[in-house]
């Protein structure tokens, strides 16, 4: 119980409140939930704070998620995201939707698409060069 209260008063200082969804979970899992979303979602990873939150939201998008898509641009504009950089990560997020949708209703054979991929790839390092 002693964790429990003092995850509370963690989150309370960290973010301000504790949100009702969070006091909604079993103790246990907030326990160990917390720390991770506080470190991943809050503190600084591999990944900076702008682009892992961009990251959230085209996945949000892609879930079709309106609270993970509200926090995430939230996020995303604390963290200095632009509208305009928001609207390409809309395009990407539909873009890659879209061509998995595409691929996939062709039943297209994964080794080929890998073989082919791996060709794409050397020659764009080779023109990278040039």
């Amino acid at each position: 119980m002693a964790a429990y209260e003092d995850t509370l008063k963690d989150i309370e200082t960290t973010i301000g409140i504790v949100p009702g969804f969070m006091k909604g979970l079993p103790e246990d899992v907030l326990v160990q939930d917390w720390p991770l979303f506080k470190k991943y979602s809050l503190g600084e990873s591999l990944i900076p704070a702008k682009y892992r939150e961009m990251i959230g939201l085209a996945v949000a998008a892609n879930i079709k998620c309106p609270y993970c898509q509200l926090y995430h641009k939230t996020a995303a504009k604390l963290h200095g995201a632009t509208d305009e950089e928001l609207r390409e990560i809309v395009m990407s997020a539909s873009f890659t939707a879209r061509w998995s949708a595409m691929i996939h209703a062709q039943n297209y054979d994964y080794q080929t698409f890998a073989n082919e991929l791996e060709r794409i790839a050397e020659h764009l390092t080779n023109a990278a060069k040039k």
